[in-house]
């Protein structure tokens, strides 16, 4: 008999779901509707031994209390704040994530939104598209890389791989994490000194209780009216309302964010506001990445139920 499997989110395409259906009995949550999900939940979830989630859907522990007989939980993404890991754990439930295949795609995001909100890239696309230029209206000049400070807020895979893209651009580096990280001589002593050193803070950290709002208004102020903050992390990490009301006030002088804290929802003063760029979570979607992230996460279930080692266990 194939193992039970339930499948949340509706990112999956056709050849995902083929792939899964093979050697699964599959639940798709998302083509439920809400009476079906509860009736899932209480009756037929018992038999459920894996979970293929997302990074932002993640399964709390209410969800996961319905899956007695789990066995493992496959996440589509890096980050696993979403997930309820202590409960998992206490339980013996595996939980696996897709680290290093979107590392590098998300990088290159990083860079785009840093050099956009440095050269108003959306400020020009529209200066010209509105016939703006034709008008000889005044520009405002942008700002140059080369010679600046970044600071990275998260020295792991990612914020390594914006390093070195940053640092070909000429780009001093500087960084903040708990641990010594593998160059401690640009080390800051904290948060708020790496943001008092930095023309560029990005964001890069894990989400999660621990990360809530340390992007406070403390931090923005350290980083200045000449400042810009690139997120391409969490949005749980930044206080958003006290970063908007930064860049408002002009305490603060740009920022670049792909990642909100109640997405799709983006605070309307963020979106009100021309010194800020704006992506809506897409630091992995790129054709490459996708493919790589389903065909890890889905390997890590299919490694599980062959008996074999998982691919990439997330440490609890």
């Amino acid at each position: 008999m194939k193992p039970q499997i339930a499948v949340f989110g509706n990112i999956w395409p056709d050849d995902a779901l083929r792939t899964l259906e093979a050697p699964f009995a599959c639940h798709h949550l998302a083509r439920m509707s809400a009476d079906e999900r509860r009736t899932f939940l209480k009756g037929p979830a018992v038999q459920v031994r894996g979970v293929l989630t997302t990074g932002t859907i993640g399964l709390d522990a209410k969800t996961a209390a319905s899956f007695p007989a789990l066995e493992i939980v496959s996440v589509h993404g890096v980050g696993v704040d979403a997930v309820a890991l202590q409960p998992l754990a206490r339980r013996g439930v595996i939980v696996t994530n897709t680290p290093d295949v979107l590392t590098e795609d998300v990088a290159d995001l990083t860079v785009a939104l840093l050099l956009a909100s440095a050269r108003r890239l959306p400020l020009l696309d529209r200066y010209v598209r509105s016939g703006h230029w034709q008008e000889a209206r005044p520009l405002q000049l942008a700002r140059s890389l080369r010679g600046k400070v970044a600071g990275i807020y998260g020295y792991g895979r990612i914020g390594q791989a914006v390093a070195m893209r940053l640092r070909a651009f000429g780009m001093a580096i500087r960084y903040f994490q708990r641990s010594a990280g593998p160059e401690p001589s640009l080390r800051c002593a904290s948060l708020a000194a790496l943001a008092a050193e930095s023309d560029y803070l990005v964001v890069c950290t894990p989400g999660g209780v621990a990360t809530r709002h340390v992007i406070d208004a403390e931090v923005l102020d350290a980083l200045g009216p000449e400042g810009t903050l690139v997120n391409i992390a969490r949005g749980s990490v930044v206080d958003e309302a006290a970063l908007a009301d930064a860049l408002s006030t002009g305490r603060l002088g740009a920022a670049a964010l792909d990642v909100f804290e109640d997405e799709p929802n983006v605070p309307p003063a963020l979106r009100a506001l021309d010194n800020v760029v704006l992506t809506p979570h897409v630091g992995s979607f790129t054709v490459e990445a996708r493919q790589a992230m389903r065909d890890l996460a889905i390997g890590n279930l299919l490694a599980h139920f062959a008996g074999k080692p998982v691919l990439s266990p997330v440490a609890v």
